[in-house]
């Protein structure tokens, strides 16, 4: 018999985990914002609704009985629908808003980090009045990165060099995120190769999966606004080919250490973390620490993962993930998202015809903030669809992309320079010189 597994979220990071769980034998019931076909096409019963109202969705997923619940996305595991579902006894494989904290107030990430001393931590203050703000920033040349505490979507980071025109500008939009949130948190700037590490955890217990990259940037050679990714990729090694002797290594340390921080505060969090570092000339800072699978990366990982997806969720609500026999297949990955016209800052969504007959394993096709049915889908002004391949080298599988973009018709903008050869041996080269001309 099936085991029931309900699962919160409609984009494309819930697809991938929705259509493995599906391959691994579960039954799926799907609460979604977006009536995502893709999910819907897979599950025995489906809630599209935008509501936040945790007390609705709670009496929804009991009405259905799940063995299991998996809450994906940010908006929803920073309200109590964790907390309500395990109240009322449903297992869920996800963490509780006060364990979430780790991503939904990035000051407690910080002070975490200072309290257990976990290396990597960036210079920081944390401001609580217009004057100590407008005392810090005009003081100084060093640059900043100005943050709201709480989640931003991966845009709400400004950095007072590459947003601003002058100091006076970035003093006045670091004033108007204190007059809205009682409070703004100054990081120091630095400069660095992103690279994100995620594990599935019990609270005690960690399985890695390969080190993924996501392309931030809206255009090409990383340029413009950042977006919430427009890409990404994994190698067929659990690194990264820019990654230096050591990184690896200091990178897996410091994510463990944050679970065992987490325990030693009282919280046991259960789910994925996924931990953003930067790979700086000399060193290796922490730059966000997230509670939820990674978008786009999390599809990569998701999709090379070998053994039962439905066995590892249960071993995770159920404290036991030390006898899970997750491993991930020596694959190099790619993923390539397709957006509308405009995405980031004038989105002009329109409908995308999608081709997946004779899709051959090794490539992907995932469905996102979209509507619609399986061939034909109407964009919002988010990621849409994103096209996947697994390859022997990142190269290899970023051309495998391309090769497939005709299952793909419509009126669309993406980056296709995601793991190219020209683009991974820039990265290695650049980390060989320390010459990092991105900031965070």
């Amino acid at each position: 018999m099936s085991e029931r597994i309900a699962i919160v979220g409609g984009g494309g990071r819930e697809d991938a985990l929705a259509r493995r769980l599906f391959q691994d034998g579960a039954e799926l019931i799907s609460i979604m914002p977006n009536d995502n076909p893709s999910i819907r096409s897979i599950s025995s019963e489906s809630l599209v609704t935008k509501s936040m109202d945790t007390d609705m969705i709670t009496r929804y997923i009991m009405d259905k009985r799940p063995d299991l619940v998996y809450v994906s996305p940010d908006g929803y595991l920073e309200t109590n629908l964790v907390d309500k579902l395990e109240y009322n006894k449903i297992k869920v494989a996800s963490p509780t808003s006060a364990s979430f904290q780790i991503e939904s107030s990035k000051i407690f990430m910080r002070q975490l980090m200072k309290r257990y001393r976990i290396p990597g931590n960036l210079k920081y203050e944390v401001l609580n009045n217009e004057y100590d703000i407008q005392k810090l920033l005009s003081n100084t040349s060093l640059e900043f990165a100005i943050k709201p505490s709480g989640l931003t979507g991966g845009k709400g980071v400004k950095i007072t060099d590459q947003h601003f025109n002058s100091r006076a500008e970035a003093i006045g939009y670091a004033q108007e995120v204190f007059r809205r949130d009682k409070k703004v948190l100054i990081e120091e700037a630095v400069y660095g190769e992103e690279f994100s590490m995620q594990l599935f955890t019990d609270g005690v217990n960690s399985i890695f999966a390969p080190v993924a990259q996501d392309y931030k940037r809206l255009y090409e050679n990383d340029l413009g606004p950042n977006t919430g990714g427009m890409g990404s990729i994994t190698d067929i090694e659990l690194k990264l080919p820019f990654m230096r002797p050591g990184i690896y290594e200091r990178a897996k340390d410091i994510s463990r250490r944050f679970v065992e921080a987490l325990f030693q505060d009282g919280l046991l969090f259960r789910g994925v973390l996924y931990v953003q570092f930067m790979q700086t000339k000399d060193d290796l800072k922490v730059i966000e620490v997230n509670g939820r699978l990674a978008d786009p990366e999390g599809m990569n990982i998701v999709t090379l993962m070998e053994g039962d997806s439905v066995d590892l969720l249960f071993k995770i609500a159920d404290a036991d993930l030390k006898n899970s026999k997750i491993t991930f297949r020596r694959k190099a990955s790619a993923l390539k998202y397709l957006v509308p016209k405009g995405y980031g800052i004038n989105p002009q969504p329109g409908i995308l015809s999608v081709n997946t007959s004779d899709l051959p394993d090794h490539v992907h096709i995932f469905y996102s903030s979209v509507e619609g049915e399986l061939d034909e889908v109407k964009m919002s002004n988010s990621r849409a669809i994103a096209i996947m391949t697994e390859a022997d080298s990142i190269p290899e599988a970023s051309s495998m992309v391309e090769l497939n973009l005709w299952r793909i018709k419509g009126d669309y903008y993406m980056r296709h320079d995601i793991g190219t050869l020209e683009s991974i041996n820039k990265k290695i080269e650049t980390a060989k010189t320390g010459n990092y001309k991105f900031i965070h």
